[in-house]
């Protein structure tokens, strides 16, 4: 039986604000985890990438913090610039939408921290940032973690790794013992849940399995050609397909700026998202395609990880990813909220039985295509 947002015992004007954005029932993860974060339980909870995390912890959040307050009362923390951004801006449109009180800001590392400390003072009910820049915040007492009642670890895997590890835990010390903690990731390994489980009270653990449904509203093509002529190739799709926003997925990181001047040799409005960008050039890749100035992104998996835009028509694999879980990984940013989505991965000849597997493996038909005088059709399989 479907759950609905009223069974869960959402405030009314929640649920009015999720209307707005035609988020009509919860997701498995929401549906399951709402109820237990509403009673102030530990949550790890794990489920698929585009599966409604973000608002699986924010409704609750926002339900139960004290709009009579003005005080820091949530932290969300987040491995990646563009993670953090995403997870405010989230919180911003719930709180407008919704018409809550709800006041939100983001902190994130290699930014003025003056900026920061000036927007501390205005006291938000909701502090969004990464561990190391928070904990320097914490200590200079700019942010009074005494006063927080929650903690959530959003993409848990990363931030429990040995890189992040001691400063989410020093973060984690500076608040008080009866506050609330909740972990959430697409992979959840045993020693993150071990971890996971050393700081909690008696968590509850939600695990939503992957269900290897592939979006319906994907149609999923592939065209074959020379190694050396993909680039080319992919120009004419471009031009064929006339994509509001695309994805270029390359497998190579130290690839993309040479795929992305190519393409723009060629006066396609093109930028490349690296994995080793600073803060500012990722935001600035980010911002421009969510605006409309950049119609495609060349990025690989690791650039992309965390990034979420809505509106995206088109994904182009021109390198096929490794498996069928990365496959999903990139296609699933287009057809989202309702959205019909097309995914183009250009192979080499000697790539089609690995198409053949990620056909049997995701159960989704992959139609092989040509293409004739920038028109698509579809060809019979070898």
């Amino acid at each position: 039986m479907k759950v609905s947002f009223e069974d869960l015992n959402l405030n009314p004007s929640l649920i009015e604000g999720l209307k707005k954005e035609n988020i009509l029932e919860p997701t498995d993860i929401q549906a399951k985890t709402i109820p237990l974060a509403l009673e102030n339980k530990d949550i790890i909870g794990q489920s698929q990438t585009g599966s409604g995390k973000t608002l699986a912890y924010l409704l609750p959040l926002f339900q139960r913090i004290n709009l009579e307050k003005r005080e820091m009362q949530v932290i969300i923390l987040a491995p990646t610039h563009e993670l953090v951004m995403q997870i405010e801006s989230e919180a911003k449109l719930l709180a407008k939408n919704s018409e809550m009180a709800v006041t939100s800001t983001s902190i994130i590392g290699d930014v003025n921290i003056k900026r920061q400390i000036e927007k501390l003072k205005e006291k938000p009910h909701i502090i969004v940032g990464s561990p190391g820049r928070i904990l320097e915040l914490i200590k200079l007492k700019k942010i009074s973690a005494h006063t927080v009642k929650t903690i959530v670890i959003d993409e848990g895997d990363r931030l429990l790794d040995q890189n992040n590890l001691t400063q989410v835990k020093d973060v984690i010390k500076t608040t008080l013992r009866d506050r609330q903690l909740m972990l959430f990731s697409a992979t959840v390994n045993s020693k993150t849940l071990e971890i996971a489980k050393s700081m909690m009270k008696e968590p509850e653990f939600v695990l939503i399995e992957d269900k290897v449904l592939v979006n319906e509203n994907i149609t999923h093509l592939y065209l074959t050609c020379e190694q050396r002529d993909k680039i080319e190739l992919l120009r004419k799709l471009i031009a064929s397909t006339k994509p509001t926003r695309g994805i270029i997925f390359i497998n190579k990181p130290d690839e993309v700026e040479i795929t992305t001047s190519k393409l723009m040799h060629h006066n396609i409005n093109v930028y490349g998202i690296y994995g080793n960008a600073t803060k500012e050039e990722r935001k600035k890749a980010l911002e421009g395609f969510r605006s409309g100035k950049y119609q495609l992104l060349v990025a690989s998996d690791i650039a992309a990880r965390g990034l979420d835009v809505k509106d995206v028509s088109h994904i182009f694999n021109l390198d096929l990813p490794k498996d069928s879980k990365e496959y999903l990984h990139r296609v699933g940013r287009t057809g989202r909220a309702g959205k019909l989505g097309t995914a183009i991965s250009i192979v080499a000849e000697r790539e089609v039985p690995s198409i053949n597997k990620l056909e049997k493996d995701l159960n989704v038909e992959i139609k092989a295509m040509t293409i004739y005088k920038g028109t698509l059709f579809p060809i019979r399989k070898k």
